[in-house]
């Protein structure tokens, strides 16, 4: 009987995102030097073509001008501190993001919306294994990062449940590696998920 590993482990898991209807990405494939370029740079965490893709979608009364600025704002932030720039993010991301369009010469406020609660499937969603994000001292790869409309929204990392000495709590401390060397990702962050293939945990 062969022992499980953790390339298995994170194997199964891309199965199950496959089997709900999520799209499989290996992260190489799309990095700035992949055969299916994705990003411009390792220090970009968001996929910008998806989630302007989606914009335009789910705002088709929003003009395309008004659509690349509060893309821009999502993308790049104004808010000083993780902590903070995770909490307007997630406003941003229940609510909408706030805009001011002009319309026969009044200006009227509106909401440009990053996410279909609605019709789920009016969303893309996506899940990259591999991907690696340049930080300022470190470049990292989590083991699973899940998208939303090009919005890395979940992070999962992974432990060989053959390894004794890398267990469930050395994923959780990986994760607060991640946060101190490419803290950008979790800008953008929902879900936080640790597992060894026995025992799972899942937070923010």
């Amino acid at each position: 009987m062969s022992l499980i590993d953790e390339n298995m482990a994170e194997q199964a898991a891309l199965d199950w995102f496959e089997e709900l209807g999520y799209e499989r990405v290996f992260g190489p494939d799309i990095a700035p030097d992949g055969p299916e370029q994705e990003r411009e740079s390792y220090k970009h965490v968001v996929l910008a073509d998806r989630l302007m893709t989606a914009l335009v979608r789910l705002n088709p009364h929003i003009p395309g001008s008004i659509l690349d600025a509060a893309a821009r704002q999502v993308i790049h932030g104004n808010a000083a501190g993780l902590m903070h720039a995770n909490r307007q993010f997630h406003r941003w991301l229940t609510d909408g993001v706030p805009v001011e369009i002009n319309k026969d010469g009044e200006t009227l406020g509106d909401f440009v919306a990053l996410i279909d609660f609605a019709n789920p499937a009016n969303n893309e969603w996506l899940a990259v294994n591999q991907y690696s994000i340049e930080g300022p001292k470190h470049t990292r790869r989590p083991d699973i990062v899940v998208f939303v409309n090009g919005l890395p929204l979940g992070v999962i990392e992974l432990k060989n449940p053959a390894d004794e000495s890398a267990d469930i709590w050395a994923a959780f401390n990986q994760l607060q590696t991640y946060k101190e060397d490419i803290a950008d990702l979790f800008v953008f962050n929902e879900v936080l998920a640790i597992s060894d293939y026995t025992l799972a945990r899942v937070g923010s």
